[in-house]
């Protein structure tokens, strides 16, 4: 009997796994259904434009001032770029210009989404600024969540003005195993995002941000992430922020002085 109740478990958990192996990038991007994007909230005029990667790229571009650096926004694994109107709308008062692009397979783009094709879009991308006379020099990269992988790996290849990282884990392999500890992580995840491993190879200043009561990224991999970066190096760590991150008046401050730091040197 205990032995026939073992061949179930061991079953069920094979089942499992199988699930998990071939269906995991459901599980880990979640690009909605609704594919129309609002710009009506924002406070100010927005240039739509489409970049092409191996899929059209819908974009929203902020051109205040062509002196002023551009802020590169690599949001997160799930939602639409309206979604980050309320963050865009901060910007939009800063010294800044922005570009904020959606990935293959999010905000009505073509295609589905993997690590690979993520790092194809953000070099579309930048190849788009640098066509638009905007160089890298010039060019702060900003990663929010899963976004933080995928600028961090795009920063390990070129010299940027600066990075900020919201709420960046150290890897998906590490933040996976906090799932699914039951099942064989490292073997059978795709997508892996180790940003831990590329962070000696990046020399822009980074701004690490996170919330200690971040219920989704653990508040010690973005500790981690800031301790293993190359200096200059800020953060902004505080006790009352969860994932998304509260954009307050003290958090706003500490982006637009990280970005004045810059500007000076």
């Amino acid at each position: 009997m205990f032995f026939n109740i073992f061949l179930v478990i061991l079953l069920v958990y094979f089942i499992i796994t199988i699930f998990l192996f071939f269906y995991q990038r459901k599980l880990l991007y979640y690009p909605g259904e609704n594919n129309y994007l609002d710009d009506t909230s924002l406070n100010h005029q927005i240039e739509k434009v489409y970049i092409s990667s191996d899929q059209k790229l819908v974009a929203w571009y902020f051109k205040k001032n062509p002196k002023y650096k551009t802020l590169l926004f690599f949001h997160g694994n799930a939602g639409k770029i309206d979604n980050r109107i309320y963050k865009l709308n901060e910007f939009s008062k800063l010294n800044i210009n922005y570009l904020i692009f959606a990935y293959r397979g999010f905000s009505g783009n073509e295609g589905n989404p993997s690590e690979k094709g993520l790092y194809k879009d953000s070099r579309a991308v930048k190849y788009w600024l640098n066509l638009n006379n905007i160089q890298d020099s010039e060019i702060i990269l900003y990663g929010e969540s899963l976004g933080t992988a995928i600028a961090v790996d795009l920063a390990k290849e070129f010299d940027f003005s600066a990075i900020i990282l919201e709420s960046p884990f150290t890897s998906m392999t590490e933040l996976a195993k906090k799932y699914y500890s039951f099942f064989p992580v490292k073997l059978l995840l795709k997508d892996k995002y180790e940003t831990i491993k590329k962070l000696d190879k990046i020399n822009s200043p980074i701004l690490v941000m996170h919330g200690a009561k971040d219920n989704i990224v653990p508040f010690d991999m973005g500790l981690k992430v800031y301790e293993n970066a190359n200096s200059p190096k800020y953060n902004y760590f505080n006790d009352h922020d969860g994932h998304m991150m509260d954009y307050n008046e003290d958090l706003i401050k500490s982006i637009k002085n990280f970005i004045q730091t810059v500007d000076l040197k």
